[in-house]
């Protein structure tokens, strides 16, 4: 499969605003919203980031998205200065405070011209007299002039530029990664996630179906979660188990947050899809029940997803109680020998 830099150049135009849109929040995680705006009428704006609920009105940055061929150049990205300015001259916005051109190929003379706002801005100033664009032409003496007086008066350091690699990098830390470059690897993985000494409220049900199977076992010494402590096998077992389940609990947290929560509820049914017929099967007490379970959980066959790499051993295990907190799986079963 081709890499995600190499598939973004062949985006039509809509799908290339469609990921530059997914992108933007993970750049700046002020946005009150992130809206697109790229058609016919839209100003010159593609993809807008609104820093308060004026939007348009208030404060704003603007993403001009130019899927080209060829390398954008200055050219090109004059022009949709010239129509930024026009458009806010005409009160249709407020100057962007931040105008962000995306491009999967930029020339290398663009952002050295972006990196002197005043000769930027001088630039753009000497070539307006002579600008041949309908939307220019089509201007008053007085539009002009006022468009002209705009541009002067704003510092041209909104203007920048960014590489096809640094938005990659960006937009694999959100959760359309995965949807959009479905075949490409994660660059980071799911966060640790050490076991409170207090029981949290998402333990709540393993932990009870557990209870009920040191109760079993060990009658004579166990009638509350308070007593586990003191039977070393049973303490023992029980900081194990609860190592398991926030191993799978950070996955699980992993992939609502940088992918899609229906990865982990894949695997999920795989391992319930295998570990469910040895659940089913006859033991002696609910410990050896959950035992059987949960070394079966470790030969489970999986189905590829972008989790798969970061599915550990102990991970197989926390789905177990993962499941057990739906009530899939249940480990003492009442009246069975």
């Amino acid at each position: 499969m081709p890499s995600p830099k190499q598939m973004v150049p062949f985006f039509d135009p809509d799908t290339f605003e469609e990921f530059v849109k997914e992108w933007v929040p993970a750049l700046e995680t002020k946005y009150v919203l992130v809206e697109r705006h790229g058609g016919a009428g839209d100003h010159g704006i593609d993809v807008a980031g609104y820093l308060s609920r004026q939007r348009l009105e208030g404060e704003w940055h603007n993403y001009q998205c130019k899927r080209y061929a060829a390398a954008l150049a200055w050219s090109t990205a004059v022009t949709e200065m010239r129509k930024m300015f026009v458009a806010a001259a005409a009160g249709h916005f407020t100057v962007p405070k931040r105008y962000v051109f995306v491009a999967p190929i930029i020339s290398r003379s663009l952002p050295r011209q972006f990196a002197k706002p005043t000769e930027c801005r001088d630039k753009f100033l000497r070539e307006w007299d002579t600008a041949k664009e309908k939307f220019v032409t089509d201007l008053t003496a007085d539009g002009r002039e006022a468009v002209r007086e705009l541009a002067a008066s704003t510092d041209f350091d909104i203007f920048e530029c960014v590489d096809l690699d640094e938005m990659l990098e960006l937009h694999s830390t959100t959760v359309h990664w995965a949807d959009r470059f479905p075949h490409a690897p994660l660059t980071r993985g799911p966060e640790a996630l050490i076991p409170p000494e207090e029981h949290g409220e998402v333990e709540t049900r393993y932990v009870r179906h557990l209870l009920d199977v040191y109760r079993e076992r060990f009658p004579d010494a166990i009638t509350d979660l308070e007593h586990v402590s003191e039977v070393a096998a049973a303490d023992a077992h029980l900081k194990r188990q609860r190592e398991a389940f926030y191993t799978a609990e950070a996955l699980r947290v992993f992939a609502r947050d940088a992918t899609t929560p229906g990865y982990f509820e894949k695997l999920m049914e795989d391992v319930y899809d295998i570990v469910v017929e040895v659940a089913e099967r006859t033991y002696p007490d609910g410990w050896e029940r959950h035992g059987a379970v949960t070394a079966a959980a470790g030969s489970v066959q999986l189905t590829p997803t972008i989790l798969t790499p970061f599915v550990q051993p102990n991970t197989r295990k926390g789905v177990c109680h993962h499941l057990a907190n739906e009530n899939r799986l249940i480990w003492c079963r009442k009246g069975q020998t």
